[in-house]
């Protein structure tokens, strides 16, 4: 007698389908996580579309125009060398998030990966890793990304090198502590009663379950990876001048504070709304996950 195979369920798409439509019911519930949204996306936005909507060029100096108030013709004013505030806020835009979406979607990808794989084999296995990810938590988030960078060299690369290494113990711990309820439960004991290899059950199983958490954790670590972005480059370890980023505006600004205070002021708004949006959007992601939010407790 033959036993055919049994048929594998679409997983992947039930789970994709039920964390869409939590997010949904969390977003419509929470109405501060549409303007979280909103306001992230219009900010992606305007920096995909700085080289069309930007009224100069970002490294185009005019020695006449420096250090100029906002006007009609500068909206946000002009710095040092007279290169325009709000074109330069645009065009540095795309160098801080670019940075902080490629080294957190790193982090989350490596860090998750790890967790699951310490909660899932358990023993041995899970202390040694989670031993390592204690030894690079113990390095706070900036301290951490400074020691990476100054190593290195500051680029583009390397920035994202050092935040994502900075962000790999919190998403490893925070992958590892479901895993470790989820591999216990009814569904993950019948794919292993079918002879389910371990990695079918890590990710056709187990990943489903947790990514709403990994999620969560990635929305709110991209805003801490775009502040310690800023934070590197105001003490000169950013992208090399005369590329725009924030951090850099916030630091050339500084010396002149007491005259031109639009200098500082205008690249710290623009770091704020930023993580101001993303940590509206992580409370919407953390209530679409949390029962005790939804009434279900």
């Amino acid at each position: 007698m033959t036993v055919l195979p049994a048929p594998r369920p679409a997983y992947w798409r039930r789970s994709l389908a039920a964390i869409g439509s939590g997010l949904l019911a969390a977003f419509n519930t929470n109405k501060t996580s549409w303007v979280g949204l909103g306001l992230f996306l219009f900010v992606c936005l305007l920096a995909i579309l700085a080289p069309w909507i930007a009224p100069y060029d970002p490294i185009d100096q005019n020695i006449l125009f420096r250090l100029k108030p906002p006007s009609a013709e500068h909206w946000l004013g002009t710095d040092y060398y007279g290169r325009d505030t709000l074109s330069r806020i645009l065009y540095g835009a795309r160098i801080s998030l670019m940075i902080g979406l490629f080294a957190i979607t790193s982090a989350m990808i490596i860090g998750s990966f790890i967790g699951m794989i310490a909660g899932y084999y358990g023993g041995s296995v899970d202390i040694v890793i989670m031993q390592i990810m204690d030894v690079l938590l113990a390095f706070p988030s900036l301290i951490l990304g400074l020691i990476v960078v100054a190593m290195l060299g500051p680029s583009v690369a390397n920035l994202v090198i050092a935040i994502s290494l900075t962000a790999i113990p919190p998403f490893a711990r925070i992958a590892r502590a479901p895993t470790i309820a989820v591999k216990e439960r009814e569904f993950v004991e019948a794919g292993r009663a079918l002879g389910y290899s371990n990695p079918r059950i890590l990710f056709g199983h187990i990943l489903p379950n947790i990514l709403p958490e990994i999620l969560v954790m990635g929305s709110l670590w991209l805003a801490t990876a775009i502040r310690v972005e800023a934070s590197l480059a105001f003490i000169g370890l950013g992208v090399s001048p005369p590329t725009a980023t924030w951090g850099g505006m916030i630091r050339e600004g500084f010396e002149n504070i007491l005259d031109s205070f639009w200098l500082a002021l205008f690249p710290s708004l623009a770091i704020l709304i930023v993580v101001f949006s993303l940590n509206l959007l992580g409370d919407g992601l953390r209530d679409a996950i949390d029962p005790r939010l939804k009434g279900e407790e």
